[in-house]
């Protein structure tokens, strides 16, 4: 408590800098985000098949930080009406929640379609739809079928396909009340944490190309669904499609063109590498020119980032229908020059080097630094840069202890929500909707239940799983209310 209590004093003004006094628009969305995985629980009810986290997870407990599972997590499965309530009360009218493909195809294959699942999300989405709230439904919120892991995962470009046979049954079955899909979320860190890293499943260190082909694979996939979409459902259904992306802003950690060269190489790596496919047409020059060369100084023959062939450069552009994306905090970057060539790696590629800045504030957790005027920056930049025509800001939250009182993330949001306001109402910049994270508490993966983005507690000691509001829910309540970040906006 008495940290939250101090960060929110170190944080004004100066850091937080001026809250806007303005309204947000009348069509501007507010709404809250969630994944399958991590509030579901009921892993193996119903016909559900294993997901590569249930196996990851289960084979190895120490894998997690409180050697905690997603068993039953938050047990949305069996209390998503007691969900739909708080979201009523909350006021919003966006949800953007994942759907389980195990739940739907027990082993990923449409050999096998789980009926049960299919009227669990059906009888789900119809339900928020009665209560005036809009799903934003996202296929892959990371928790690939077993058996396609054991196919090779994110490595196996047929993986692609039976994507696109799972984004056709759910768009069959649940298009009708559906009118914005997500296909893949983040898939920059399913590839360099479960690929690179080895963190989170595949559990696989393979940051020299692994990663690579990954973002490859999972681009091929995002596009074969929004392909199935406009050709077999868009007539009828007259949904939005796209991926959800997150980053972070990249500021340069001085006025030196070194450094501003350092930011661009670190936009580029991670955003570009994703963006600059599906909203432009190639992986990013610098990428491609950068790998390229490093590789044939490491002795291939061929460059480390898989090419695209002609027919699939075509196939994955202009694959969107608006930007998802996910923003939590900013890193300051700089240019360290090219490192010396040696055992290949992502990193080495990108030749950059980033901290948080000096002046930024740090959460209850090591990762996550604020740095608000990030968010209206970076809304600018993908504004600009890849004319997506509307853009979501999809995920974007703070993490305590879970707290109660949790003032620090109050001053957090409000901070981004301020940013995100100037970008609409000064910048001109399309952002038509905002889910925070999280709805409520939840298994925030390898961190287990020590981190609690949520603005709704969960008391995971109860068998209830009883979910309480936080200060934060309840200020965030009253903002959808009166569209206005501060007491008293101006009219």
């Amino acid at each position: 408590m008495k940290v939250l209590v101090l960060l929110s004093v170190f944080w004004l003004p100066g850091i937080l800098g001026q809250i806007s006094n303005k309204k947000f628009p009348e069509s501007f969305q507010f709404g809250a985000a969630t994944a399958a995985y991590q509030i579901e629980g009921a892993w193996d009810e119903d016909g559900k098949g294993e997901s590569m986290w249930d196996r990851f997870i289960h084979e190895d407990p120490d894998r997690v930080k409180d050697r905690q599972n997603a068993d039953i997590a938050c047990d949305s499965y069996h209390k998503w009406r007691e969900d739909i309530e708080l979201l009523k009360e909350l006021g919003v009218t966006l949800y953007r929640f994942s759907v389980s493909w195990p739940r739907i195809l027990p082993n990923g294959t449409p050999n096998k379609i789980n009926q049960a699942g299919i009227d669990h999300y059906k009888t789900f989405i119809k339900a928020l739809k009665e209560a005036g709230i809009e799903p934003i439904v996202t296929l892959y919120h990371w928790d690939l079928p077993q058996h396609l892991l054991e196919l090779g995962g994110w490595l196996n470009e047929q993986i692609a396909d039976y994507f696109g046979e799972y984004a056709r049954i759910a768009f069959k079955n649940f298009g009708d009340d559906v009118k914005i899909w997500a296909t893949i979320n983040e898939p920059k860190s399913t590839c360099l944490i479960g690929y690179g890293a080895g963190d989170s499943p595949p559990g696989l260190k393979l940051v020299a190309d692994g990663v690579y082909q990954c973002a490859k694979v999972q681009l091929l996939a995002h596009a074969k669904a929004y392909h199935i979409y406009d050709d077999e459902f868009r007539a009828q259904q007259g949904g939005r499609i796209s991926l959800v992306l997150d980053t972070t802003y990249n500021e340069p950690a001085s006025d030196s063109d070194a450094d501003k060269f350092g930011a661009e190489l670190e936009t580029e790596f991670n955003l570009g590498w994703y963006a600059n496919p599906v909203y432009i047409g190639d992986w990013p020059e610098l990428m491609k020119t950068r790998i390229a060369n490093r590789s044939r100084q490491e002795g291939y023959s061929f460059s480390r980032l898989p090419e695209f062939t002609a027919e699939q450069l075509k196939y994955v552009n202009g694959t969107f229908d608006y930007f998802g994306l996910n923003m939590y905090t900013g890193l300051t970057a700089q240019y360290t020059g090219e490192f010396d060539i040696g055992e290949p790696n992502y990193y080495l590629d990108k030749g950059t080097s980033t901290s948080h800045g000096a002046d930024w504030t740090p959460s209850t957790v090591s990762w996550l630094y604020s740095y608000p005027v990030g968010m209206r920056k970076l809304l600018n930049l993908v504004w600009n840069k890849y004319n997506p025509g509307t853009i979501y800001v999809t995920e974007n939250g703070w993490a305590s202890d879970g707290s109660l009182n949790d003032q620090g993330r109050i001053d957090y949001l409000q901070a981004y929500l301020s940013n995100l306001l100037d970008a609409i109402l000064e910048d001109g910049v399309n952002v038509a909707g905002y889910t925070t994270w999280s709805l409520m508490d939840n298994f925030e993966w390898t961190e287990g239940y020590t981190q609690k983005f949520g603005i709704i507690h969960v008391d995971f000691d109860s068998p209830n799983r009883t979910r309480t509001f936080k200060e934060s829910g309840r200020w965030y309540q009253k903002v959808v209310a009166t569209r206005c970040l501060i007491d008293s906006c101006d009219e």
